[in-house]
């Protein structure tokens, strides 16, 4: 028990070193880098009652575009893993994923009207905003459709997100046909998940439903360890099973649409990040769900930096970065799943 105890406390330090480092780093490289010390004194610079002196040139490259983006990236991340943590355990199926019942879909459905309207060309916050209107409606149709007499099977509910999701990319593929040749770009390219441009304002979007998120699923930790033994066990011990995973959903749904209406459809994070934390520090929800955030935000952010760098001064769309790391580890979960079963 010690040495398990010891094992998590050396992870979480691990995790955070990881996280802080990767801000530093994705901050400093751009099309400019900046030397460390002074990206340092810069982030410094922001906490009250510290100050440095700097290169004024510095403040405007680091904190109103580098580092907002990074933040963004973060909290994407973070949502993104804890996400997949909740439906990994409330699903019992560890190909789950944040979108697996359509909400990502519907968000992606909702930034592309915006773009393909122009409303994106009136102001910037139209893209995030229809497409968390469109994940909302999406994630209300799909619970209408799957409940009955007060009762949701899950069952029900995943086949529904299935369908809805698929009707909702073929509505996606018709307004994209319908493009024009810059308008399909701009499409395309938001779709493959997109952080260009990301300010403090997407911040103040994202940070209380991602915090909120947080706490609430670290509070019902127990009872998703619960849920991991099924649901009769579960409703033996007291747990309200309809009431509670209904809310875990929704909530896992919601945070998931918005941070798809902020930054487009990211793949893979939510579904190889809690899998990677998993084998190192367990199952028990009240570690995994902390140490999966800090993995998540870790994950995104280092993404985000090999976007930029790869061809720089040009970028590469982020969810492209995510596949090439999340498809194969999904192949390998895959073997290991037929490898199980085959024992």
């Amino acid at each position: 028990m010690i040495v398990k105890q010891s094992k998590r406390v050396i992870t979480f330090i691990l995790l955070l070193s990881m996280l802080v480092a990767s801000l530093l780093f994705a901050t400093m490289y751009g099309g400019v880098i900046i030397p460390l010390k002074e990206t340092v004194k810069v982030i410094l610079s922001l906490l009250p009652f510290i100050q440095f002196d700097y290169n004024p040139m510095y403040e405007t490259i680091l904190v109103q575009i580098r580092f907002a983006r990074v933040v963004v990236a973060g909290l994407v991340g973070a949502a993104l893993a804890i996400s997949g943590v909740v439906m990994q355990s409330v699903f019992r199926n560890p190909m789950a994923d944040p979108g697996i019942i359509g909400v990502s879909s519907g968000g992606a459905f909702g930034g592309v009207i915006a773009i393909y309207f122009g409303l994106s060309a009136i102001h910037s916050l139209f893209v995030p905003l229809m497409g968390f209107v469109l994940a909302l409606l999406t994630l209300f149709l799909v619970y209408m459709i799957s409940t009955s007499h007060g009762k949701t099977s899950m069952l029900t509910l995943l086949l529904t997100g299935i369908a809805i999701s698929s009707f909702l990319s073929a509505c996606t593929s018709l307004l994209i046909s319908f493009s024009n040749a810059g308008v399909m770009l701009q499409i395309v390219q938001w779709l493959m998940g997109d952080l260009n441009g990301r300010d403090w304002g997407h911040v103040q979007i994202l940070i209380i439903p991602v915090l909120f998120s947080i706490c609430l699923f670290i509070y019902y930790a127990s009872d998703l360890d619960i849920f991991l033994l099924g649901e009769e066990q579960a409703q033996n011990m007291g747990i309200s099973v309809q009431r509670t995973r209904n809310w875990l959903l929704i909530v896992a749904s919601l945070v998931t649409g918005i941070s798809v209406a902020l930054t487009g459809a990211i793949g893979f994070v939510g579904l190889i990040v809690p899998h990677m934390i998993r084998m190192i520090i367990g199952p028990s929800h009240r570690y995994l769900l902390p140490a999966s955030a800090l993995g998540g935000a870790t994950f995104l952010i280092l993404a985000d930096l090999i976007s930029r760098l790869v061809i720089r001064p040009a970028e590469i769309q982020i969810g492209i970065i995510t596949a090439f790391f999340g498809a194969p580890f999904f192949i390998y979960l895959i073997i290991k799943n037929k490898k199980k079963q085959e024992v």
